[in-house]
């Protein structure tokens, strides 16, 4: 069912695909390419924190129209321009970017059409991606004079270094493909199968235990950002804790039994 209210700037979908405890964020405002206006961020920003409280196992953010995400909305930018304004939006933006990362479920960008600026770092910051064959990718703003700081941060953190800032120097497009070898998106598909292929991921994160993929998504992320000891210290402690979990010992257990799991009821929070 999707959200009542047509003006929205995000339509929400639940149990998209058909799948349950799957929530489709679909970015509205086809017309402006999903330019990430204050209205859509703030709209943006309060979906999130409903989510995390949820029993909702993955979150995918997709676009409507022809296109994923041009990025900031340039308008509204230029409209009144102070260094206080500016690093207030870019907070706004880093604030959401964050909940993405540290939302509990896993979050699919769904690209089609362009996904550019800040629409491309949108991509980078979700856990995975899978794009349509013709989807392009740029880093824009360095076209206008404007060096993209910060989609930089999780571009750098997708990419390598070299192909980052060949992305952020040139402010070129890549294709799908090459956003594939590049490490930006996990899955290219027809744009005709892109909704089957999104549908076959979200399944297969869904058929897991929803314990063993909360607290695996938030080591992955808190472990890049350590020396390796520490890392590893931390992957000990959450992989202990997590095989004290029902769903962890009824798996080795079946796995022991060479039959399937018959996992704890987990969708509860």
């Amino acid at each position: 069912m999707t959200s009542a209210a047509s003006a929205s700037l995000i339509e929400v979908t639940h149990d998209a695909f058909d799948l349950r405890g799957v929530v489709r964020l679909t970015l509205n405002r086809p017309d402006a390419f999903n330019a990430l206006s204050e209205a859509l961020l703030d709209q943006l920003q309060a979906h999130l924190a409903e989510i995390a409280k949820s029993d909702a196992r993955v979150v995918v953010i997709a676009g409507a129209g022809r296109a994923f995400c041009a990025g900031h909305d340039l308008k509204e930018m230029r409209a009144a321009p102070s260094l206080a304004y500016y690093q207030s939006l870019f907070a706004r933006c880093t604030k959401i970017m964050l909940a993405i990362q540290r939302l509990p479920q896993p979050v699919i960008a769904r690209v089609h059409g362009i996904a550019t600026a800040a629409g491309c770092q949108l991509v980078a910051m979700c856990d995975l991606a899978v794009a349509a064959d013709t989807a392009r990718f740029a880093v824009s703003g360095v076209n206008l004079g404007l060096f993209c700081s910060t989609p930089a941060v999780p571009l750098s953190r997708n990419l390598s270094r070299k192909a980052a800032l060949d992305m952020l120097l040139t402010g070129d497009f890549i294709d799908a493909m090459a956003a594939k070898q590049q490490g930006l998106v996990n899955r290219v598909v027809p744009m005709d199968s892109l909704d089957i292929e999104i549908a076959a991921l979200a399944s297969s994160i869904c058929a897991k235990p929803r314990e063993a993929v909360e607290a695996g998504k938030g080591l992955f992320y808190r472990q890049l950002e350590m020396g390796i000891e520490a890392a590893y210290q931390l992957a000990g402690q959450t992989m202990a804790c997590n095989m004290m979990d029902e769903s962890a010992l009824e798996g080795v257990q079946a796995f022991i039994d060479k039959r399937p799991p018959d996992w704890p009821h987990t969708s509860g929070r």
